[in-house]
């Protein structure tokens, strides 16, 4: 499940999609066309950096099999005294619904490309969908996810191990089907050199360019603890869950850098791509895919195809999302720590936290109504996404690798000597990556380009420690503990 959560599915259209995911701001404002050639080196740099984060997580979850994951680790690793401000704090920042939202909003965006692209491009007359159908959309897509993870875990693992083929067959189908249509082909000069400093989003330094280019790759890089959230579902979770965690993160480095190459190949002209004059209203993967079949074959047909390719990868992504945020309320609201928590902790006669299921669903829809009112207030609520997630993948680490160094004690998987110097790698990664993101990603400076992650992210932790001062402190007292673990921390 957790392999079609990362990576490809993702890259697929977190790559060049204008109004993108969590992060919109910085593809709007055209810093893709920058990063364009970037992409290649900068995935395998966050590709290395994120496998230590997930081996530093693999080695927890190998000692803390359960569903709570992230925030019962914190409290079983920060000891007695700080268990219950670890966990919370841990806890709020991973509940990221923004996740799911920003997910599903990008596949509705995405759908309305392809109907744009079947009914004739924009120059063709095409039908290009307005605002409020792109919401109806999402909130489909979120009510059919909803279903899946309604049925028993059977059925929802049978879904994750065909989304985890689906991944890799439409990858490796994409990375050699386009080269081979496209009629021109980039250098390999241009493709693993080349910096495009000439850009309307007035950021014109290579070593700029290069770091925030590796947002990207790392805005991919994430759900790989989707693993840790099916622990009490799973068999010899202390075995299973850390591989969930290591492999899917290793098959996303590996076929999402050769997805990569093969796409950036077949790109040579940048700036028709990002046109938001051309046939996919400047949707530049799907204007790649669809030329490079009409060029060739006089019909964008093959392109479509490719992009339904891409548009089932995404799908199965944002299911497995759901399916995270729908275990982590479930955990979250068993201890006590969510409004109405009695409600979101039941499960039914099949074992499935199903009110922590539409709940999830919900909320997510909710979010994505601000789109209506004022895309800036959207691109701000969603891009806490990646950041808040890191900060939840960062705490329990942290928390191993001080509070914790000497009582830990590991499961069967253990980085043995190792794990003290990866742990510090993965915590000083997500401090590096925390001030990336919130970084400007274009210039001048004004209200519609300013990068509001850090308003987003700062506002959380305000209204996250100041509901523990005023109430939480006194009553919650973290993670019910429910079952065996390796450590007696």
């Amino acid at each position: 499940m957790t392999g079609s959560q990362n990576g490809i599915a993702i890259q697929s259209q977190n790559g060049v999609h204008p109004l993108d995911s969590g992060h919109s701001r910085l593809n709007e404002l055209g810093y893709k066309q920058e990063l364009k050639r970037d992409l290649s080196v900068g995935w395998l740099v966050a590709g290395g950096f994120t496998m230590a984060v997930g081996l530093s997580m693999a080695e927890i979850c190998s000692s803390y099999p359960t569903s709570g994951g992230l925030y019962y680790w914190s409290a079983k690793l920060a000891g007695e005294s700080w268990a219950p401000f670890a966990s919370w704090i841990t806890g709020w920042h991973f509940l990221q619904w923004a996740v799911t939202t920003s997910i599903n909003f990008s596949l509705a965006q995405l759908l309305q490309v392809i109907i744009l692209l079947s009914t004739g491009g924009k120059t063709g007359g095409g039908y290009l969908a307005s605002k409020y159908i792109v919401l109806v959309i999402h909130g489909g897509l979120l009510l059919v996810h909803a279903v899946i993870n309604s049925l028993p875990i059977s059925f929802l693992s049978f879904f994750g191990q065909l989304a985890a083929v689906w991944n890799i067959l439409g990858v490796f189908f994409l990375m050699i089907c386009i080269p081979m249509v496209a009629k021109e082909r980039a250098s390999a000069e241009f493709v693993f050199t080349h910096f495009n400093t000439d850009n309307e989003a007035g950021i014109h330094s290579k070593p700029y360019i290069f770091l925030v280019g590796l947002l990207m790759s790392q805005y991919t890089l994430t759900g790989y603890d989707a693993s840790a959230h099916m622990s009490e579902e799973t068999k010899s979770a202390d075995i299973n869950g850390p591989k969930g965690i290591i492999s899917s993160i290793g098959i996303s480095i590996i076929v999402g850098w050769g997805y990569l190459i093969g796409i950036t190949f077949a790109v040579t002209d940048i700036p028709s791509l990002l046109s938001p004059d051309n046939d996919a209203g400047g949707y530049a993967i799907a204007e790649m895919f669809y030329q490079a079949f009409k060029s060739r074959y006089g019909s964008g047909t093959g392109g479509i195809i490719c992009l339904l390719v891409v548009a089932v990868a995404i799908f199965f992504c944002a299911m497995s999302s759901l399916t995270s945020n729908s275990r982590m309320v479930y955990a979250f609201s068993r201890d006590g720590a969510m409004p109405l928590s009695s409600v979101w902790h039941r499960v039914n006669h099949q074992e499935v936290p199903i009110y922590a299921v539409w709940l999830s669903a919900i909320v997510a829809f909710c979010m994505a109504l601000t789109s209506l009112g004022s895309i800036v207030v959207f691109q701000a609520m969603t891009s806490i996404a990646v950041i808040g997630l890191y900060l939840a993948y960062a705490l329990p680490i942290f928390f191993r690798i001080t509070l914790a160094r000497r009582s830990f004690v590991p499961g069967p998987f253990s980085l043995g000597p190792f794990s003290t110097i990866i742990g510090w790698i993965a915590v000083l990664w997500v401090a590096t990556i925390s001030v990336l993101f919130s970084l400007p990603v274009a210039y001048p400076i004004t209200d519609q380009t300013l990068n509001y992650t850090p308003v987003a992210v700062g506002g959380l932790f305000i209204i996250v420690v100041s509901y523990w001062i005023v109430n939480a402190r006194y009553w919650f007292k973290g993670p019910i503990t429910n079952v065996s673990t390796h450590s007696n921390v």
